[in-house]
């Protein structure tokens, strides 16, 4: 069995899909960890602010099927993949970190170069399992957070209900 991390987003009605992506995750996966929710700026294009957070579960399927089955929530939920690397989106479900593998291929890239990047990953992360180590870079991700310096990437905590 692994644990899986997955950065969850939208900028898109982003409370209601933050939601439905919860609750898909959920439905597949059972008992999730959840991070905040974290609004921020989009990155790398100009659009509205985004809601992100991350999410971690047990899985005893490979990742590939993970992968696949969070593209169909994805779709299921709006999700429209254009030639546009950076655009507006319903739901963004990434994994970030599959157990302690390093994976390169199919489109995949485990764990993902964003943990180290975009604050509105590293953040989320760090709070979920600040203690926890990167696979790759050997540093806790509290560690990783505290030495971010990106100050064009702020964001803050939204109060968020999850009936």
């Amino acid at each position: 069995m692994s644990t899986v991390f997955v950065s969850v987003g939208s900028n898109i009605e982003r409370e209601k899909n933050i939601h439905l992506g919860v609750d898909a995750l959920r439905e597949c996966y059972g008992a999730l960890q959840l991070s905040s929710v974290y609004q921020s700026r989009a990155v790398g294009f100009a659009g509205d602010d985004f809601y992100n957070m991350v999410l971690s579960f047990e899985s005893d399927y490979p990742m590939t099927r993970v992968a696949a089955t969070l593209r169909e929530i994805e779709v299921g939920h709006g999700r429209v993949r254009c030639c546009e690397k950076f655009s507006a989106r319903t739901l963004d479900l990434d994994i970030l970190l599959f157990g302690d593998e390093d994976y390169r291929g199919e489109g995949i890239d485990i764990p993902r170069a964003e943990i180290e990047t975009n604050a509105h990953v590293l953040q989320p992360l760090a709070e979920l399992v600040p203690k926890q180590i990167h696979p790759l870079s050997g540093v806790s991700y509290q560690q990783l957070w505290q030495q971010f310096k990106a100050p064009e990437q702020s964001l803050w905590v939204v109060p968020f209900c999850w009936d």
